[in-house]
């Protein structure tokens, strides 16, 4: 089995930062892509930034600039640096991973979410 667990989110005033960590153990093979979503109140997941093994990512337009994902492959752990934050990026922040396990199988993983809420 795979476990992806998140951590680092809390409360953080508007132009603040906060970190995000996701770390995945578990029978992992490998992991290809890794990423962050969110969803906030009343609306639908949406994809914040992906990030794949050899290093390329890609950014939603209402966070490229302001954010930055990362990741340690040697700890299957991916990041998020979320900078200038707005009251807009509140919402639950969910990590993902497309991995192939030993077995030889592959599927994409979810952590359980973290809090993140921008406000005054």
């Amino acid at each position: 089995q795979v476990q992806l667990v998140e951590s680092g989110g809390g409360l953080v005033q508007p132009g603040g930062s906060l970190r995000l960590s996701c770390a995945a153990s578990g029978s992992i093979f490998s992991i290809y892509a890794m990423g962050w979503y969110r969803q906030a109140p009343g609306k639908q997941r949406e994809l914040v930034a992906f990030i794949t093994s050899g290093g390329s990512t890609n950014y939603a337009d209402s966070v490229e600039g302001r954010f930055t994902i990362s990741r340690d492959n040697a700890k299957n752990t991916v990041y998020l640096q979320m900078n200038s934050l707005k009251t807009e990026d509140t919402a639950v922040y969910y990590c993902n991973g497309d991995v192939r396990l030993y077995s030889g199988s592959s599927s994409r993983y979810w952590g359980q979410g973290t809090q993140v809420t921008v406000s005054s």
